[in-house]
């Protein structure tokens, strides 16, 4: 299948990182066209459920700005859509999967992720960035955990069946048109912290998604070398 961007089935966009790119503690990445700026900072204080536990936790927020798609969209003032809700929940266990929270004294890290162009992928794009601003925030509070709280990288890439082909990190139109959808976000240990596929029609077999994660391995690899490049914390893993 010919993609519209001459990119091969298997092939991600033009990936970058910008750490520190208005502010620190904050990263830009961008997937193709789509950029989303990531930023971690700390709140003194955690969720009412969680009060006395001893522990932190960490959550993620997202929005997109109103010129972000084409057509416009209006900003969502007073309560996000349910769109927003699920992926700011997936950005949150995302990185919650990177992390040991009892090595959090009763703290919250807040993850932004806000999109300024939207061409598919936001929300992969948005995990991956915010790994990178999450990672130099830690580097730069670490005095303050108990241990090292971070255990490993997390990334994300989309796939997809277009046109019954599989493909890696699709674009907007690409995922508009896609019979199957997939988000794959991965650990650097080697394992999943989460795999979201969906069929728009009926059904998919058990070898398309083997292919779309055959497809997603490699790149998650390239990934969290590119975040390697822009975290300041000395590594282990």
């Amino acid at each position: 299948m010919a993609r519209i961007d001459g990119r091969q089935p298997g092939e991600m966009r033009d990936i970058t990182i910008e750490p520190n790119c208005f502010r620190k503690n904050d990263a830009l990445v961008s997937y193709g066209a789509t950029k989303v700026l990531c930023y971690a900072s700390i709140e003194e204080r955690v969720p009412g459920w969680l009060a006395g536990a001893g522990v932190g936790w960490l959550t993620g927020e997202y929005n997109m700005l109103p010129s972000a798609g084409d057509p416009r969209q209006d900003r969502e003032r007073r309560f996000p859509s349910g769109r927003t809700q699920e992926i700011q929940r997936l950005i949150g266990r995302s990185l919650r999967a990177a992390l040991n929270l009892q090595a959090l004294p009763p703290l919250t890290i807040y993850i932004d992720c806000d999109v300024i162009i939207a061409d598919g992928g936001t929300r992969t794009a948005s995990i991956t960035g915010a790994m990178v601003a999450l990672a130099n925030l830690l580097a730069t509070e670490r005095r303050r955990f108990r241990s090292e709280p971070l255990t490993c990288l997390v990334a994300a890439v989309s796939a997809g069946v277009v046109d019954k082909t599989p493909l890696l990190d699709l674009n907007y139109v690409e995922d508009r048109d896609a019979a199957v959808d997939a988000n794959i976000i991965g650990l650097s240990t080697g394992g999943f912290a989460e795999v979201q596929a969906t069929n728009e029609h009926s059904e998919f077999s058990r070898e398309e998604l083997d292919a779309l994660l055959d497809l997603c391995q490699p790149a998650l690899e390239k990934l969290f070398a590119l975040q390697r490049e822009h975290i300041k914390l000395d590594l282990p893993f």
